[in-house]
Formats: C-alpha cells, structure tokens, sequence
C-alpha cells in the first residue's frame, strides 16, 4: 500500500512540475525573440550553413521541420527548415539565416519578436 501511495505521489509530482516548464519545449507553436546568423560553419545537423537559403536554428525541433515563422512587428511571414541547434541567448526561440531575416524585414535591427509554427 504504502508503495502505490508513493508511486502516486510521484506520478503527481512529476505532472504538476511539467505543467510548469515552458510550452516551447514540447509544442510547435511559440513566441519570443529572433536573431539571425549568416555563418559558413557547419550546422548542428551537419551540414554547410547557407545564409542564402531559407533555414533556422531552434533549440529541440527536429532536422527538417518546416516552421513558419512571423515577425510581430510588420505581420511578414517566412516558412524555414531547421537545420541547426540554438538560439543561446535567454528570451530568444529562433535564429534564422540571413535570407530568412531579409524576408521578413529584421535584417536591419538584427532581432525582432516573432511567433512560429510547425507547417509540417
């Protein structure tokens, strides 16, 4: 008995601190800042960083998800393939390539607050 209240105790534990971490993690959907990078290292994935072609990095999102990406600021769109990790900057959720950030008008300010989805 006294080993089922404990298992108990812990499945409801582990709920409620998981209700608590940030939804960023395990949706698809999400907020915050923006940056863009334009490097010709290698990417997380192992490919060559293009910052001609519309890709991003993200912290947990599998290689090849397509994302849409929106900046907050003037409503422009870009949907991008994930192919390296980061951003490493707290309150930031997405790093794009250059091409990326030109088409969304962020180049200039180097950052903006933008929303993502997964498309597919």
């Amino acid at each position: 008995m006294k080993k089922i209240r404990r298992s108990i105790i812990a499945a409801v534990t582990i709920a409620a601190c998981s209700s608590m971490l940030p939804a960023e993690g395990f949706a698809g959907n999400g907020c915050g800042g923006a940056s863009w990078y334009a490097l010709r290292s290698k990417t997380a994935s192992g490919e060559r960083m293009n910052p001609a072609i519309l890709t991003a990095a993200h912290r947990s999102l599998a290689f090849g998800t397509k994302v849409k990406v929106t900046n907050r600021n003037n409503g422009r769109t870009v949907v991008v393939r994930i192919n390296d990790r980061g951003p490493f900057i707290r309150g930031r959720v997405i790093d794009l390539s250059r091409a990326a950030a030109q088409n969304i008008g962020m180049v200039s300010s180097g950052t903006a607050k933008v929303c993502y989805q997964i498309v597919s």
